[in-house]
């Protein structure tokens, strides 16, 4: 579930969905020609009741920024989808990953362009980015799929686990913040 709070989002993720969207995210770093589309819209929302008034729900897609796709397209392009068919795909092995393996300083030089930028066009959210930024933030979501589940509070303003992508990670362009949360009971 990905939910619009107009100054951030929130994403609300099952151990099964968490590493699913991780694996997405990485087919967004290694294959730049595609655009990875998530209806997430219709899904059933946490029964925490973690939506309020204000907020709507979102469908995601993912894009390297080299497409150059218009959103506003996004609607005609959505209409001609069909449902849709499995696929399988081979992606590369994993090279360095985890925190060690990413440049921090780089990413707050001016010349850093390995930025996420959002777009809001027809009830979706657009993450447009380059290979490495992909690649680099992928595994916040495979953390919350391998942590959420076992997770044990530590403090009462922390209930669950979750992580985030943000400002202060040097990686947002002109894109709002994402707190990314696992939950495991779901409305019915």
């Amino acid at each position: 579930m990905l939910i619009d709070h107009d100054r951030h989002l929130d994403t609300y993720l099952d151990q099964d969905a968490a590493q699913r969207i991780g694996g997405l995210w990485a087919l967004a770093a290694s294959s730049p020609r595609s655009l990875v589309h998530l209806p997430m819209r219709g899904n059933r929302g946490p029964s925490r009741g973690l939506t309020e008034d204000g907020t709507r729900q979102l469908d995601l897609v993912l894009l390297h920024h080299s497409l150059q796709f218009a959103p506003a397209r996004w609607k005609e392009v959505r209409a001609r989808l069909g449902p849709g068919r499995q696929r399988t795909v081979m992606l590369p092995g994993r090279g360095p990953t985890g925190e060690a393996a990413i440049d921090h300083e780089a990413r707050h030089y001016r010349e850093n362009r390995d930025l996420f930028h959002q777009h809001l066009h027809a009830e979706t959210l657009f993450m447009t980015g380059s290979a490495k930024v992909f690649r680099d933030t992928a595994r916040h979501f495979f953390d919350v799929a391998r942590n959420g589940p076992g997770y044990v509070p530590i403090h009462p303003s922390y209930p669950h686990f979750c992580t985030e992508l943000h400002s202060n990670n040097g990686i947002l362009g002109d894109a709002r913040e994402i707190h990314i949360g696992y939950c495991d009971q779901w409305d019915s």
